[in-house]
């Protein structure tokens, strides 16, 4: 399934000012194949590359964080030349995409553009970030997109012109900036009108305070129950510059993330114990 290196399409010299000769980018999500989101993450890749490879969940994955499929065999369908679904989850499609579908890894991977925000906390959650987490931990330079939105039960609605006119100006400066190893970038883009963001700003992860959680018990058609899980009252964090913050304020936000979860400022203290 692997395409020859060789066999891109443009041939050195031939691209506009904008792109860049002989660079691949793999785009994934964790929305599903078929999401608006993915065909903008797509458009915003063909700004820097004609080489742009999709491969995706062929179902929603939200919620699905760094998860494998171990206990069933993955489907990979092919959908044109160069997109591709698989039946498993955001970190199965890189993975895909990395070892079977692209014969060598490729220069960018982008994820998303996800159906709503993935700030604060969200990022241990989000399919979305772990996907670019797969690709940092690939030695990828990896790109977390995600489009958010103001207004509840919005579906489909969702409008993605914020990140369509500000996602080429948020990743351009990255793409010649050396990443550390194992470390990602997450972008999300404000759930205001593109002429009204105020600019980028990079800003530190937030901290949310989900409050109240509760499961909502239903039952079906046949009499059987079943849960939905609800949060209520979610509390930002206030006061300093963060993720949070500046998309309230009405900026794209640009957060570094880091896979070594390590917390070193209690490493003595815990050592001293032993």
């Amino acid at each position: 399934m692997a395409v020859e290196r060789g066999a891109r399409i443009h041939a050195a010299g031939s691209l506009g000012t904008n792109k860049r000769d002989n660079m691949r980018i793999l785009v994934t999500n964790d929305d599903g194949i078929h999401a608006t989101g993915l065909k903008v993450a797509e458009a915003i890749a063909q700004q820097f590359s004609d080489d742009v490879w999709v491969v995706a969940p062929s179902e929603e994955q939200s919620g699905a964080g760094h998860s494998l499929t171990l206990t069933r065999p993955l489907r990979l369908r092919r959908h044109d030349d160069r997109r591709f679904s698989v039946s498993g989850t955001p970190t199965d499609s890189v993975m895909m995409g990395l070892l079977e579908v692209l014969d060598g890894p490729p220069d960018l991977i982008l994820s998303g553009v996800n159906r709503g925000a993935n700030l604060g906390e969200d990022v241990t959650y989000s399919g979305t970030v772990a996907a670019a987490m797969e690709g940092a931990l690939a030695g990828v330079r990896s790109i977390a997109l995600s489009q958010v939105y103001a207004r509840e039960g919005a579906g489909d609605a969702v409008p993605f012109a914020t990140a369509e006119a500000w996602g080429e100006r948020a990743i351009r400066p990255l793409l010649d900036m050396p990443f550390a190893p194992g470390t990602l970038v997450n972008i999300n883009f404000p759930a205001v009108p593109a002429d009204a963001v105020k600019g980028i700003r990079v800003v530190a992860q937030g901290v949310r305070d989900y409050g109240r959680a509760s499961m909502v018990k239903k039952r079906d058609p046949r009499g059987f129950p079943y849960y939905w899980l609800s949060f209520h009252g979610v509390v930002q964090t206030s006061g300093h510059d963060t993720d949070l913050e500046a998309v309230a304020d009405g900026y794209v936000a640009v957060t570094p993330l880091h896979l070594d979860l390590t917390c070193r400022d209690v490493m003595t203290s815990l050592a001293d114990r032993y």
